[in-house]
């Protein structure tokens, strides 16, 4: 990329030091990399010395970096993440000025994720004190650990949720399979029980009353419920496989991640293995190249490697290996109440932090056309736009499958990747319709929004015998 003289000094250390430690790289090592001493480098890293556009380039060709990243804010603990803390009534009179969130994001990341985590922690504690489970903090009660969910989701987003050993564990496995996307179950059945002795059997529903998979390892057996669809218990197989055959490496990522607690670090455990088994059945190479072919087009990209809508969209957030990098894409699933159950991103996530999507993302409307896929172009507060997507996808079946029975899934990117998609062919995206969207209502700021729920706690409530606004808690500005 060209880069335009000025005459402002970059000073990028916080950020230098977070993406060396995310690549497992030492002073030295990427000292070399980047053509310099560990010593300058260690200047860099502490703002000593302002970052050139040589270093610049260097970063970018070994690492493969889009520079923007360098700048961006990402969802971890970043300028986001503070913004919605420090929005709380609880901090109103300090009037904490968005400059020093910034200032703070950017020079200290490990202590705005310390905040994010307490703020977090404080939450938990007031919901589970409102529902008596607990006692309050002025009582003496002590804040519950961070939900082992929330720990899970923060580490695999702070990883761009893509894990290149397991990448590498996946494509050994699937060479050795040598199976079309249609002869994978096959394939992966008879591996089960020639290499681990492992007999499948698809049993009733009476059988696993309250499960869809259960490995009996005394009996070597592996029982998978008869209500899993087809690519269900593909991706089962695929599971079990990844457990057995690369647990070792499952159980040093998670012990490497240092996990609070036991009951958390075996839900990440868990999630690595789903990440390897998806990546098995989508070796990366293969599944980027028909993804860029076919304009991510998910269902025909489903059909070609046998999988379901969601998991094809959940491979497709993966899609970060170095030099082959593909639409960095956020997915959402959620249920007909907004209750979010994934939340995934390839790069940084438009949405609240601590709440729910906003209403006027048609994630939400998607329910009303039950498998349609909607496109939608967003515009969030700080004027970002993204292009958007969703349709609705089956839960498993259950005897009594009703109302709920449905979920949504929602994807976006950048506006400016949507002429690569499929999604946005005859649509007008030089001077696009967007809808305006905010974060969570509680600490959205925009007006006059008819779907509001709740008025932001950052604003005054102006509701008036006078007036009747467009929305139903109408506020001051700032």
């Amino acid at each position: 990329m060209a880069l335009q003289p000025t005459d402002r000094k970059l000073f990028l250390g916080p950020r230098m030091k977070r993406l060396r430690r995310e690549l497992g790289l030492t002073q030295t090592r990427m000292a070399e990399d980047l053509g310099v001493s560990p010593s300058y480098l260690n200047l860099l890293e502490r703002n000593q010395r302002p970052v050139t556009a040589q270093v610049l380039l260097r970063l970018a060709e070994a690492y493969d970096l889009d520079l923007k990243t360098l700048s961006s804010d990402p969802e971890g603990g970043g300028a986001a993440g503070l913004t919605e803390v420090f929005s709380d009534q609880m901090f109103r009179d300090l009037g904490v000025a968005r400059h020093e969130i910034a200032e703070v994001a950017e020079s200290a990341p490990g202590v705005a994720e310390a905040i994010v985590r307490l703020y977090r922690s404080y939450l938990d504690q007031r919901r589970l004190s409102d529902l008596g489970a607990v006692g309050r903090p002025e009582d003496g009660a002590l804040p519950p650990m961070a939900m082992p969910s929330d720990w899970v989701r923060d580490f695999i987003q702070e990883q761009k949720n893509y894990f290149g050993e397991i990448e590498d564990a996946a494509a050994l496995t699937a060479a050795d399979l040598n199976a079309e996307p249609q002869d994978f179950a096959t394939a992966a059945r008879e591996r089960l029980a020639k290499k681990h002795g492992i007999q499948v059997r698809v049993v009733p529903i009476d059988v696993l009353p309250e499960s869809v998979r259960r490995f009996d390892h005394h009996r070597k057996r592996l029982f998978l419920s008869e209500v899993l669809t087809s690519p269900g218990r593909t991706f089962a197989l695929a599971f079990q496989l990844a457990m057995l055959e690369h647990g070792e490496l499952l159980d040093r990522l998670a012990d490497r991640a240092n996990p609070p607690d036991r009951p958390t670090r075996n839900l990440l455990k868990v999630s690595l293995a789903n990440y390897l088994a998806g990546a098995i059945l989508m070796p990366y190479q293969a599944f980027h190249e028909t993804c860029e072919r076919t304009a991510y087009d998910i269902e025909l990209i489903r059909a070609r490697f046998g999988v379901s809508f969601e998991q094809a969209c959940h491979r497709i957030t993966t899609l970060s290996r170095p030099g082959q990098r593909g639409i960095p894409f956020f997915m959402m699933r959620v249920d007909s109440a907004g209750n979010i159950s994934k939340r995934f991103a390839g790069s940084a996530f438009p949405f609240s932090r601590f709440g729910g999507a906003c209403p006027r993302w048609n994630i939400h409307s998607s329910f009303r056309t039950p498998g349609r896929i909607n496109s939608q172009i967003i515009e969030t507060p700080d004027g970002q736009r993204y292009f958007t997507f969703a349709r609705t996808v089956a839960r498993v079946a259950t005897p009594h499958a009703g109302e709920d029975s449905e979920l949504a899934v929602g994807m976006g990117c950048d506006l400016k990747f949507a002429e690569r998609l499929v999604y946005s062919r005859g649509l007008d995206l030089k001077d696009p319709v967007a809808t305006p969207i905010g974060p969570a209502c509680r600490i959205c700021e925009r007006p006059a929004c008819p779907q509001r729920a709740a008025e932001p706690i950052s604003r005054t409530l102006t509701v008036d015998d006078f007036t009747k606004s467009i929305s139903p808690y109408p506020f001051a500005g700032g």
